[in-house]
């Protein structure tokens, strides 16, 4: 018997062997493209369904290319699925979106997700995220706690809780974006830049709710944004800290004149006052009025600014001259 369950044993090793040496030596046989379209033109009509498909820990990088048309689907790329891009048709055509909101049964702010992004180093480009639930408390568009993420025209859709910028070591780069939400909109732990975005406002209350490791040297940075306000807005804050070493920075960005004049809360403690790092630099705009923001917040001297840039905060090793993940 024992000779027996020996035999067996080996024979499967041989066969997982077998399999994985199959696979490592013909990558060829593997697919790396696919397409999605609404309309059966692709290799499949739903997103999840590619998703699904897809080779874990690949060979190559695998792009995804969706074709106009609303999605209606909750997806998530597994951390598995690492090396994925999405390429939409078009950023007004091509939507993604779902309606799940805290308190909808069981279900949880970090449940309520349209998406969900874990495969480390991934990209999407024109597509919109949405979060269609409404004002009905925390509704996520997109939770991404994948490291070494970009977005680059996306839109971001939402109210409560829009952005999830999820993994205490992960690196994010949103680029060229819109953002669009009504209380702690941006929030999470990682270190993310957006660049070039657009921030609208839909309500009276907080852009930024970071809650930033204490170790980590960069949380949000947003450099040449735009924020705006829709009408119902008279009194809007940057940021609040979601926890005590919360880090938020807005430099050389358009603020409207909606923004409170001392621009950052202490969420009613203020013992984060002592610990929390909110700062700007260089902004303008009738809302940027640096003589009245809080005390315990900072405006950046030209030297500190100088440390703000994306090979210092998002890169690899910042004495490396070879190109970084997150250049386009």
């Amino acid at each position: 018997m024992k000779n027996t369950i020996r035999i067996k044993y080996i024979l499967f090793f041989l066969l997982v062997n077998q399999l994985f040496f199959a696979q490592t030596a013909n990558p060829e046989k593997y697919k790396y493209q696919f397409v999605v379209a609404k309309d059966g033109s692709g290799d499949y009509k739903y997103i999840q369904d590619a998703i699904n498909a897809l080779r874990v820990f690949p060979l190559a990088p695998i792009t995804i290319y969706i074709k106009n048309g609303v999605y209606n689907e909750k997806i998530e790329l597994s951390a598995n699925n690492t090396d994925v891009t999405f390429i939409g048709e078009s950023v007004d055509k091509t939507i993604i979106f779902y309606n799940d909101y805290s308190g909808k049964g069981k279900m949880g702010t970090f449940d309520s997700y349209t998406a969900k992004i874990s495969g480390n180093r991934f990209r999407a480009e024109n597509i919109t995220f949405e979060n269609t639930a409404g004002r009905v408390g925390q509704a996520v568009a997109l939770y991404v706690d994948a490291d070494k993420a970009v977005f680059k025209n996306c839109k971001f859709i939402g109210n409560q809780d829009t952005i999830y910028n999820g993994g205490e070591s992960a690196r994010q780069f949103f680029v060229d974006c819109h953002i669009e939400g009504t209380t702690d909109f941006i929030f999470g732990p990682a270190t993310a830049v957006f660049k070039n975005c657009s921030i609208l406002c839909k309500a009276n209350s907080y852009i930024t709710a970071p809650n930033t490791p204490q170790d980590k040297e960069f949380g949000f940075v947003f450099q040449d944004c735009t924020v705006s306000v829709t009408g119902e807005v008279d009194k809007m804050y940057l940021g609040r800290p979601w926890r005590a070493w919360a880090k938020s920075v807005f430099i050389n960005c358009e603020l409207p004149k909606q923004i409170a004049p001392a621009a950052w809360d202490n969420w009613g403690n203020s013992e984060n006052e002592k610990t929390a790092f909110f700062a700007e630099y260089e902004c303008k705009g009738e809302g940027f009025r640096p003589k009245e923001r809080a005390s315990w917040t900072h405006q950046l001297k030209k030297t500190e600014a100088e440390k703000y840039n994306l090979k210092n905060i998002l890169g690899s090793n910042p004495k490396s001259s070879k190109k970084e993940w997150y250049e386009l």
